[in-house]
Formats: C-alpha cells, sequence, structure tokens
C-alpha cells in the first residue's frame, strides 16, 4: 500500500512538535510520524533525571511552561507529560510508526514504515540530536565480566551489580551519574574530559538566565573553531535536587576518585592518558570563557557585575592504570552521535562528523528535506528547548514558501 501525503514530518519530540504547530499556524496540511509516542525519548533517561535548565525555559511555540514552578526543574516523567499534551492539542501525530528507509524515488521522497510506504512532496526530519549513544573503541577490550553500560542503559544505583564504577565522560549526564553513585555510597572512578564547569547561580540568577541574557546561545556553527566543536561537552551542571553545583571540585569532595581520559582497557586493565592536570585546566579555561562573557554582558549594559570567584585548588595527581577486577560496571556516558545514515538512503545527506550539509535547514543534497532539531543547526540553541521553536518557525515558512501557501 502506497500513501500520497504532501509534507510529512518524522519525529513527535519537542523538534517535531513544534514543527506541525508552526505548519499548522501557516495553513499547511501535513502528518507527523512517531516511532513510538510524543516524548517517550525522555522516558529513557534514567530514573532520576531532570532539565538542566529551569523549567521557564521550555519555550515550545504553543507550548510555553506555564505552570507554578519556573525555577523548578521537570523530571523526565513531567517532560514527556508536557510534550503528550502538546501532541495530544495538534492533532497531527500518528504513533507507533517508526520510519525504516528514506529514499529519492521519482521527484519525490519515499518513506518505508512497517505496514506501508508513503510517499510525499516534501519532508521533515525531526529525529532528535540524542539518537545514538557514542561508545568509544577504548572499551572494546573489557572483559566480558564487567557489564559495560551507556547512558541509556543506566537506570539507577540498585540497577547495578555490587562493586565499584568506572564512569567514562565528562558532560551533564556523565557528572550527574556519577554524583549519584557517589551519594548511594558507590565507589566511583571517573575518567574525565575536557568539558567547561560554572557556578548553578551567580549573582542570584541561574546560569542559563545569564548565558541566554549575554547571547551565549546565539552562537552560530561558522563561529566555532572547528566542525567537530559541535560535538563538544555541555557546561557540567544538574537540576537534581532543585539545581546545584555539579563539577570536578564538587565529585572530588564527594570521594570520586578522578583520573585522566580513557585510553584503553585490555581485560580487566583500564589504562588512563597523564593528562588529568590538562583536563582540569581545560574546563577551567570553559569556566573563565563563561564568566568573561558574563561580565562583559553586565558592563555593555551598565549593570552590576557578579562577583564570580576563582576556582579552588584541585589535587591532579592520579593513576595510569586501574585494575577493574571486582567493579560492578563501567558506565559510558560520552555523548551521542547521529544515525541518519543508517536509514537515510541518500548520499551526502551528512558531512563526516554526521550533521546534515544544509543551507538553512534544507539538504543540499535533496531540496524539500529539511531538518529541525539538529545540534547547531542554525545556532547553539538550535535543539534546545529554549531554542528549536525558531528553528521549526524558519523551517515552516521556508515549507509553505516552497508550495505556494502565501503568508
Amino acid at each position: 500500500m502506497v500513501e500520497e501525503i504532501d509534507v510529512v514530518v518524522i519525529g513527535g519530540g519537542q523538534a517535531g512538535l513544534a514543527t506541525s504547530h508552526e505548519l499548522d499556524q501557516r495553513g499547511v496540511d501535513h502528518v507527523v510520524l512517531e516511532a513510538r509516542e510524543p516524548g517517550s525519548s525522555w522516558l529513557d533517561r534514567w530514573d532520576s533525571f531532570t532539565l538542566v535548565g529551569p523549567n521557564h525555559t521550555v519555550r515550545l511555540p504553543g507550548a510555553a511552561y506555564d505552570g507554578d514552578d519556573p525555577g523548578g526543574f521537570m523530571t523526565r516523567t513531567e517532560v514527556a507529560g508536557h510534550l503528550k499534551a502538546y501532541a495530544g492539542r495538534l492533532g497531527r501525530v500518528r504513533e507507533g510508526v517508526p520510519v525504516h528507509r528514506l529514499r529519492r524515488a521519482d521527484g519525490a521522497f519515499e518513506l518505508r514504515t512497517d505496514d506501508e510506504t508513503v510517499r510525499s512532496r516534501v519532508v521533515v526530519v525531526a529525529t532528535g540530536a540524542y539518537q545514538r549513544p557514542l561508545r568509544p573503541a577504548a572499551v572494546a577490550g573489557l572483559s566480558p565480566d564487567v557489564p559495560c553500560i551507556d547512558v541509556l542503559g543506566y537506570r539507577n544505583t540498585d540497577s547495578l551489580p555490587d562493586g565499584a564504577v568506572l564512569v567514562v565522560g565528562s558532560g551533564q549526564s556523565a557528572c550527574q551519574i556519577a554524583e549519584e553513585l557517589a551519594l548511594s555510597g558507590r565507589d566511583v572512578v571517573m575518567a574525565c574530559g575536557r568539558a567547561p564547569w560554572f557556578p548553578r547561580r551567580v549573582g542570584g540568577r541561574d546560569l542559563f538566565e545569564w548565558l541566554m541574557d549575554s547571547g551565549f546561545y546565539e552562537q552560530t556553527p561558522d563561529q566555532l573553531s572547528s566542525p567537530a566543536a559541535r560535538h563538544g561537552a555541555n557546561v557540567q551542571a544538574t537540576g537534581a535536587g532543585g539545581g546545584h553545583d555539579l563539577h570536578y571540585r564538587t565529585l572530588a569532595a564527594l570521594g570520586v576518585r578522578l583520573v585522566g581520559h580513557l585510553a584503553q582497557i585490555d581485560g580487566y586493565t583500564a589504562r588512563f592518558a597523564p593528562d588529568l592536570a590538562d583536563v582540569i585546566a581545560a574546563g577551567d579555561a570553559g569556566f573563565a570563557l563563561l564568566r568573561d562573557i558574563i561580565q562583559s554582558h553586565c558592563r555593555d549594559r551598565g549593570v552590576a557585575v557578579p562577583e564570580i570567584p576563582e576556582p579552588s585548588p584541585l589535587d591532579t595527581s592520579a593513576p595510569i592504570a586501574l585494575d577493574l577486577r571486582g567493579f560492578g560496571a563501567v558506565v559510558v556516558a560520552t555523548g551521542f552521535r547521529s544515525r541518519y545514515s543508517e536509514w537515510a538512503e541518500i548520499p551526502g545527506l551528512v558531512d563526516e562528523h554526521g550533521f546534515p550539509v544544509h543551507a538553512d535547514g534544507e539538504s543540499v543534497v535533496a531540496p524539500d528535506l529539511h531538518f529541525v532539531g539538529v545540534h547547531f543547526l542554525r545556532r547553539r540553541r538550535s535543539s534546545l528547548l529554549f531554542g528549536v521553536g525558531d528553528d521549526a518557525t524558519a523551517t515552516a515558512t521556508r515549507v509553505a514558501a516552497r508550495l505556494g501557501i502565501p503568508a
């Protein structure tokens, strides 16, 4: 069976739903195909997961946060519920319809689902920024006696076998999981990376509020040091417990043993680079950069510059090898990569880093194929709950114009 649909949005998360809302606003008839149910990807996170940005940063078009705790941090189930309700109001989502293949065919796009083939003139891919957990080659040699769990496989501390835990990674997820494990009484070793950090609150304001006001999230891809920098870690932070400082120094104070980045695991032996001092220095450089951005923003607007203390000293002596016998698990939280090439059969669709090759969100190799919800699609905030709406608006406007629908 072949169904003809003019415009198809693939994905019913925040990007797809925001796009659907904006297409509706422009009178563009369309459907949203969602593999499971709207917001379900948030439920794949661990049990205690919360948003890192305050609730008021949920600014989806037609679904901005309007609750009574704007400075709080929604849980994974609350985020999923918010998106489920959003989808219900839009009425465009077909749940349980995964798209297994996308290709060009006879001047249109052909989408293969479980039960049918859909042909469409225009497709918007909104499958999310977190598609496939990255598992570095360094863990490939780990003995099968020690479970290796990625960030989507971790649920809670009790779900891991007894014993110490090696956490590999340095971003928000790695830090939050390491903190949870340490607070539960686990012995935790953390193989660190070069993630930036910053205090949760400065001058009575939340970090996100400072960075949003300062223009930090307006940074465009061409302003980055290299295309690979799009994979850089977000600033270390947490919304757990109402939001608090979380970085290498707070983790060390909890007893987490910090080591350099993971070089290799051979059986039970984990080897680390002797670079912990360099790693900490890189994170501190990120702190200094954010501090300068905030302070410059204040000076430019003639407002009081908040006091931001220098980071305290941190012991950077660390072993370069570790025997993993008796460890309960290795938890890998080193970020995500795209999986477009696994199901989109369009040569040249993505670059060497897995990002779509596009012009203003539209594929350069497949006109009428658009992307929303991608890291740094147009700017740093493109995939975030307070930024994806603007990209959805731009894409919906572009699609409507292409279809000849009056503005």
